[in-house]
């Protein structure tokens, strides 16, 4: 990946502010709707695959301890880390919806499970082709 920054705030749980009382997290900076779940996760993968290279965290199971997460939960949100750079990318950029995203984190995880990131990027745009995201 290039040497840029992405940032993605999302809320995992309900901070339990009052109705109308609107926040940073509340929407992102552009577009009406929330992030797809495929991009909340998948900024969660790489924070924490951040937080193990920083000695945060030893292990998944440490992540999963902290996040409060099973262990497999913790190993499908990190399969999301084998996936080809351009491609978590793609995901990290999507645009917010006001519904449910056609695409699922299932699905992303699929195409993770592949070795080969040319395989990855042909399976990426067979999904995004089937389910008509551009």
């Amino acid at each position: 990946m290039p040497n840029s920054t992405v940032e993605i705030q999302f809320r995992l749980h309900a901070t339990g502010r009052p109705p109308g009382k609107t926040g940073p997290l509340d929407a992102p900076a552009s577009g009406n709707g929330r992030l797809p779940r495929v991009t909340q996760v998948m900024a969660l993968a790489i924070q924490f695959q951040d937080m193990i290279q920083r000695g945060e965290a030893r292990d998944y199971a440490d992540l999963a301890r902290l996040g409060c997460l099973t262990r497999e939960r913790m190993s499908q949100i990190m399969e999301l880390v084998w996936l080809a750079p351009d491609i978590q990318q793609e995901i990290l950029y999507l645009p917010p919806t006001g519904g449910r995203y056609p695409i699922s984190e299932a699905a992303v995880r699929r195409i993770a499970n592949s070795l080969s990131w040319p395989d990855q990027r042909r399976e990426w745009t067979t999904l995004k082709a089937h389910h008509k995201v551009v």
